[in-house]
């Protein structure tokens, strides 16, 4: 199994979520830990105006889930490296 892991740190509190690599979940694409949801269908969701609410309602991913995802996106698109693999 790959696993690349990307860390939250939100305000003064401490809130670690993670955005994870699995080949054998979704075909190996990033998805928001403890969920099937990738990072593509999050970035989807906010391109199509939802809120956090809505996903959180729907999805089941919390705001620093969704948070997560774009960092992992805006840090992939920058060419940084957005993990390590294990």
């Amino acid at each position: 199994m790959i696993e690349l892991t990307v860390k939250v740190l939100e305000f003064n509190c401490l809130c670690m979520v993670d955005v994870v690599v699995d080949e054998d979940v979704r075909h190996g694409k990033p998805i928001i830990e403890g969920t099937r949801v990738t990072v593509e269908e999050v970035l989807g969701m906010l391109e199509a105006g939802m809120e956090f609410d809505e996903i959180k309602s729907e999805y089941g991913v919390e705001k620093e889930g969704v948070q997560a995802a774009v960092r992992y996106a805006s840090s992939f698109m920058k060419g940084e490296k957005t993990g390590s693999l294990a």
